[in-house]
């Protein structure tokens, strides 16, 4: 797909726009379970959620997913950079963008780089996202921040400015896969059954205990109740009934699952039980590739974002990272 350079700070911005009722029981962990992982017994739950701002993750609707081992938490600093020490592997936010992909860009221009969110200094109206994303060369998963940052301190936050493309590699090292949307949000309610977050039916004030999160007026002042200005260590906040962390907020989470707004109303078409979906075959010629993001990220606040919901549903462009995207990973029993 052809973009040009300044596109990709919008495509970013646009794509990464941010974006309830289970039904199970916990398990304890058993002693086979692989390490970090927990294991996800299969079930029925209502997928989606009824929200006049979320008309993609609508209707809500029965879904049954078997059962799987997943990531306590989301994959980390420290084990994405254990990944590339073995395997020489080089994330796509570090490689030189191909000219042939950005046809009459400046070849100046053409530098390795991600996607970072920067506060304004002042109050902005919300129409328009390029006010607090910018494009930032140098910036990785090793620089989250441009080229002067650093994650020497960071070693046990979820890695960020991975692309999808980047997660399936290190997936596949890692002798795991990305979770499909279905298990995802699944596990993310954590055995609860009409309950909008994944804690429960606590009051959206009590987040800041609960979830890492945007506190303040977005975008440009973060007063960080929760105690983070952006990403915080795994482990931060309560876990959910089943053992997972981070389920909200922190950062996003890449699924397997492509992305399509009319995938929940074609379910319901069907006259057989919905099992084990794995979002749409393809993407129809008029839609954009992209592919499910969940779980909200330390940018959702109700003010913006308030997909930190379980129903919610994100979504991006598989090649295209920034500094509030990770993932963690699942395990076929």
């Amino acid at each position: 797909m052809k973009k040009s350079v300044y596109l990709i700070g919008c495509l970013a911005l646009t794509t990464f726009l941010l974006i309830t009722m289970t039904k199970g029981t916990s398990e304890q962990v058993s002693d086979n379970s692989p390490p970090g992982m927990v294991k996800i017994p299969g079930g029925n739950f209502q997928m989606g959620i009824n929200h006049p701002m979320m008309p993609e993750a609508q209707p809500v609707h029965q879904v049954t997913v078997d059962g799987f081992w997943m990531d306590t938490t989301e994959v980390t600093n420290q084990q994405f950079s254990e990944f590339v020490a073995a395997t020489g592997y080089i994330t796509i936010a570090e490689r030189k963008p191909n000219a042939e992909d950005y046809p009459g860009a400046d070849e100046s221009l053409l530098v390795p780089g991600s996607v970072v969110f920067n506060a304004p200094s002042h109050p902005v109206s919300l129409d328009n996202p390029l006010q607090w994303w910018h494009y930032v060369p140098g910036a990785d998963w090793q620089h989250p921040e441009g080229p002067e940052s650093s994650i020497t301190d960071r070693m046990d936050h979820p890695v960020v400015h991975v692309a999808w493309d980047d997660a399936i590699a290190f997936a596949e090292w890692a002798g795991k896969r990305l979770p499909t949307e279905a298990e995802w949000e699944f596990a993310a309610r954590g055995g609860l059954e009409g309950q909008e977050f994944v804690w429960g039916d606590r009051k959206k004030s009590q987040i800041t205990t609960m979830a890492n999160t945007f506190q303040g007026n977005f975008p440009n002042q973060n007063i960080a109740s929760d105690g983070y200005i952006s990403t915080s260590p795994i482990q931060s906040f309560p876990a959910n009934g089943f053992g997972l962390y981070d389920m909200a907020g922190n950062a996003w989470e890449w699924t397997s699952d492509w992305f399509s707004p009319s995938e929940y109303s074609r379910r319901i078409q069907k006259e057989r039980p919905v099992v084990n979906p794995q979002g749409p075959d393809q993407i129809r010629p008029s839609e954009q590739p992209l592919k499910v993001l969940k779980g909200g990220s330390f940018l959702c606040t109700d003010q913006y974002c308030s997909r930190y919901r379980p129903g919610a549903r994100g979504r991006g462009s598989p090649d295209t990272g920034n500094n509030h995207v990770g993932f963690r990973l699942v395990k076929d029993l």
